[in-house]
């Protein structure tokens, strides 16, 4: 079992930036075997992937983060990290970090069933 807490989520003017973490804790922890990645949802909105980071570093992101977002994680410290810049309105949503220690195909690390633990989220609010 994987506990995952976020932190980091707030209100910023459109073009402005946000920094999200995630630490991860759990019993026998193997955190540089985990799949990462970020989630978001907004309201009335399907859930859908921002950004992963596989075991052996490998990244992808959706086409909206790329150039503006970036993952990013320090096995030291057990945590992932969400850098977002040029925020826009339609940036806003609860943004969750999720986990598994199954290894996923490059192509299905941004879907959601692929990840076994979820965080409880952390919101993102960007005003129009």
């Amino acid at each position: 079992l994987v506990q995952l807490v976020e932190s980091g989520g707030g209100s910023v003017q459109s073009g402005g930036s946000l920094k999200l973490s995630c630490v991860a804790s759990g019993h026998r922890l193997q955190y540089s075997s985990l799949c990462l990645a970020w989630f978001r949802q907004a309201p009335g909105k399907e859930r859908e992937g921002v950004a992963a980071i596989d075991s052996h570093g490998n990244i992808s992101y959706m086409d909206f983060a790329k150039g503006r977002f970036t993952i990013s994680q320090d096995n030291d410290a057990n945590t992932l990290y969400l850098e977002m810049n040029s925020l826009k309105p339609e940036d806003t949503a609860m943004y969750y970090c999720v986990a598994t220690n199954t290894t996923v195909p490059d192509v299905w690390l941004l879907l959601g069933h692929m990840y076994d633990w979820w965080g409880q989220g952390t919101q993102v609010t960007v005003p129009s």
